[in-house]
């Protein structure tokens, strides 16, 4: 990693913050998409668009993929926005190196659809999978952001649900705290250009069943962690949802839960979505690839 990559990433985002704040949430997705266009796609990965169980999802896959493993991702975008469009560039690349196939999910989005619509559809994609004969020790649950928020709520509901448990599960910058209390918050407000208190207040009042931050559909850190499959955490140390990761790795722990916590030093929220311009982003797409075909082996 240079000092002028990071400069550079920081730059771009502290010249966009709240930028999308005064605009209606069709807009906000518009923007979003306008914003990640420009993001490369990895080369020699074929998209097939599917329905799961009712709910849009992408197949993404290299030609000599595993059939019968996948990687199911859930995009971030704070609840409310981002797509699968919006987020190709990531889950093409993990398609790239991962040895079976991505499964990407369009799940439905707040404030139309609040929680916990999008957990629904990350565990009829998670069936979907099953209803295709790809055993759970064959299938590695991510996401970023909200994505990784809903990736810990989709473990404990699939647990819930009698559901044979996935191999693992990755989650990039998780944000699993809708309540917007935790230390980092402030301590990491002037170093995080993407993520503040206020941004967390508004959408849990779309977000949360009823408005209530402290649901754990919606906060998944106050749900049971007993019988959850090993988590890889990757988070950036200027996040103020650092405290996020810390507390999951934590409570996991705490539950029996094998966790491998990576914290990687002043980065951003969602660092990895900058790998086309950052080297440090690139390393850690490559360590969560390794570590996600390691879950499946």
């Amino acid at each position: 990693m240079s000092a002028e990559e990071v400069k550079a990433i920081n730059e771009m985002l502290r010249a966009s913050k709240g930028s999308m704040d005064a605009l209606s949430w069709p807009e906000r997705r518009e923007a979003m998409e306008a914003g990640t266009a420009f993001f490369p796609l990895a080369d020699g990965v074929a998209l097939t668009p599917a329905v799961a169980r009712g709910v849009p999802v992408e197949w993404q896959s290299r030609a000599d993929a595993e059939d019968d493993a996948a990687l199911l991702y859930l995009h971030g975008g704070g609840y409310a926005i981002g797509s699968i469009a919006s987020h190709r560039s990531i889950t093409t690349t993990v398609a790239a190196g991962f040895k079976g196939r991505v499964l990407s999910v369009g799940y439905r989005l707040a404030p139309e659809d609040p929680c916990p619509a999008g957990i629904e559809d990350a565990v009829n994609a998670y069936r979907y999978l099953l209803d295709e004969g790809i055993d759970g020790s064959r299938i590695v649950i991510a996401g970023d952001s909200a994505g990784g928020g809903l990736t810990i709520a989709a473990l404990q509901a699939i647990r819930d649900a009698g559901l044979p448990v996935p191999a693992g599960a990755w989650t990039l910058s998780p944000w699993v705290d809708m309540t917007g209390t935790s230390e980092t918050m402030t301590l990491k407000s002037g170093e995080d250009h993407m993520i503040s208190a206020p941004n967390v207040k508004d959408t849990a009042a779309i977000y949360a069943p009823g408005g209530d931050a402290d649901d754990p559909r919606a906060t998944p850190l106050n749900g049971s962690f007993t019988g959850l499959p090993p988590l890889l955490i990757q988070v950036g140390t200027s996040e103020t949802l650092l405290d996020d990761s810390l507390t999951l790795a934590r409570k996991a722990a705490l539950a029996n839960v094998e966790v491998r916590l990576e914290t990687w030093p002043g980065q951003q929220h969602v660092f990895q979505m900058f790998a086309p311009m950052m080297s440090e982003a690139r390393d850690a797409l490559a360590a969560g690839i390794a570590w996600a075909n390691a879950r499946i082996a």
